[in-house]
Order: structure tokens, then sequence, then C-alpha cells
């Protein structure tokens, strides 16, 4: 029987109000937006998943296919090749006590690889959509799922996007796709929440996003936001180089810590370490997001 307990990140739980986790993003990709074609063997990117866990990163989240504005897809046995070799060597790395290991994917195949070589995470920018065989193996499997809103593919997505209420359209797109999960026989524990940032949403619906994260808390599940180098915050500093996006892509996840947000994925994870570290210590603990003894940001 899949498992019914929390997920955990480092050993911490990954429930609503814990945290801040922060999330390391791997592409082993040619042409992710943002540092495609960066490692030349598994080896390369394996080390630079360790180097992630040394500066702090909870989780590490290995990706073979770009799903930025425009991609196409990649079929699923070259996703393979791309991934599994790195999260069998980050799983031997990291053995017991490091980062828990997602996989970045759309297709179950990928999924299943990726979690006998060593994931225990699901990530799904697609929410369990675009195969049906994924939410049956994550259940099987007693994978944990992240389960992300996005508007049309990465192909169409940014080809004027509209909302009525962005905010209201995502919450009642995940809250769907949560009962979809949980019917499919995946527990509540062990999903995560995702509003896409930059799935099928303009700058002021990004923005839009941020100023209302309080209205995801309304799913009573742990949320996950990815702002890291993305269009918007380019926009709105005028950045062109995603690389350059370091001081906003800081301010997104302070943004997001201060409000509570139990994850946040990025590419720079030293700093953003820093910086949701020291915004966990500055926001009201409440009961929501008081943190466990032994936890950071505990106060004894």
């Amino acid at each position: 029987m899949p498992t019914k307990e929390p997920m955990q990140f480092r050993g911490r739980a990954v429930v609503p109000g814990a945290g801040p986790f922060v999330v390391g993003i791997l592409n082993v990709t040619p042409d992710s937006f943002s540092n495609g074609g960066a490692y030349a063997t598994p080896t390369d990117a394996t080390d630079a998943g360790c180097r992630m866990a040394d500066e702090g990163a909870d989780a590490i989240d290995v990706g073979g296919e770009s799903t930025r504005p425009g991609s196409q897809p990649v079929p699923a046995d070259e996703q393979i090749r791309r991934t599994e070799n790195v999260i069998a060597g980050l799983a031997r790395r990291f053995g017991d006590d490091g980062p828990a290991i997602s996989i970045d994917t759309r297709s179950a195949k990928v999924a299943a690889a990726a979690l006998d070589a060593g994931a225990c995470v699901v990530n799904d920018v697609s929410a369990l959509g675009d195969d049906t065989a994924m939410a049956p193996l994550a259940a099987s499997r007693g994978a944990g799922v992240i389960l992300m809103h996005a508007k049309g593919t990465p192909g169409d997505m940014q080809r004027n996007p509209t909302y009525d209420d962005v905010v209201a359209e995502i919450t009642g797109f995940l809250a769907r796709r949560i009962t979809l999960a949980a019917e499919a026989g995946i527990a509540r524990e062990r999903i995560i929440v995702d509003p896409g940032i930059g799935f099928g949403k303009t700058t002021a619906h990004n923005i839009e996003i941020l100023r209302r994260l309080d209205s995801l808390r309304a799913l009573g599940l742990p949320v996950m936001v990815g702002p890291s180098r993305k269009r918007f915050i380019g926009e709105v500093l005028c950045i062109d180089e995603p690389a350059d996006r370091l001081m906003g892509t800081a301010a997104a996840v302070a943004a997001c810590v201060l409000a509570g947000i139990e994850c946040v994925r990025v590419h720079d994870v030293a700093a953003c370490r820093q910086v949701a570290d020291l915004c966990a210590e500055i926001r009201p603990l409440s009961p929501s997001n008081v943190p466990f003894p032994g936890t950071r940001g505990y106060r004894s």
C-alpha cells in the first residue's frame, strides 16, 4: 500500500506552515530558458546538484524537457537518457541524509524510470493531465506529486493568455486536480500545489498571483512557487538576460516566504537560501507557520 506519511525534504515534513523549503532547479536540457546546456555530462550535472545540496537545497528538481514558452515535447526515451544517470548519481551521493530528488516531467514512463533511479517526487507541470498513467503510477509507488497550473501547453501558453480572475481560476483548477489525485489513490499528505508562474500568464497575472498568495492557502496543502529568473522579472526590471535577474528573484522569494509559502523553486540556491531563512525569521509566527523544534526558523 502507498505510504500516507507526509513528504519529507531533508527529513522535515512538507506540511502546511512548514519550511521554507528551497528546491534547486537542475535542468539537463540543451534548451531551457536559463542554464540550458550547462552540463556536458551526467557527472557535471551530478556535481552541480551536490553543490546545490551544500548551498542548502532541501530538494533537487531534475528536468530533461524544457517547458519554456514555445518549446516542443521531448520523447520519453530522450528525457530518460538525460535524467536517469543524474538522478542515480545524486541518490548515491546523497544517501539517506541529502535533499529529496524530484523529476520534472509530464510522462509516466520518465517518472517511472526516475523513481527507479532514486527520485521520490514527480513534478508534473500538467498536474497529471498529459499522461493518464501518471496518477496511477504515483499512487502505486507512494510518490509525492507537485500539481501545477498551466493555461495551454508550453508551445502555445504565452499566446495572449486571458482570465476573468487569474487567482480564482488557478485555485479552482488546482482543487479539481487535487480531487483527481485523491481519487487515484494519492494521499493528500503527498501533494504540493504550484500556481505556475509564467505558464500561460502575463507579467500582470504573475504579479497578481504574488500579491494574492494567501488565496492559495484555502486549498489546505503546501504550496510551491517558482519565480526564478522568469520573464516577468525581466519585464518589470528591464533586464533581458535571465542570469542577471537574481535580485528580482530574491525579491519574489522574499514575498513568497513572508506570505507563508512553504516551497520556492530556484536556480540560485545559495542566495535564495539566505533570503528564505531571514524572511522566515521576520514573518510573524502564527499557528499556520510555527516551525517544529529542530528545524530552520525554530526559536527556543
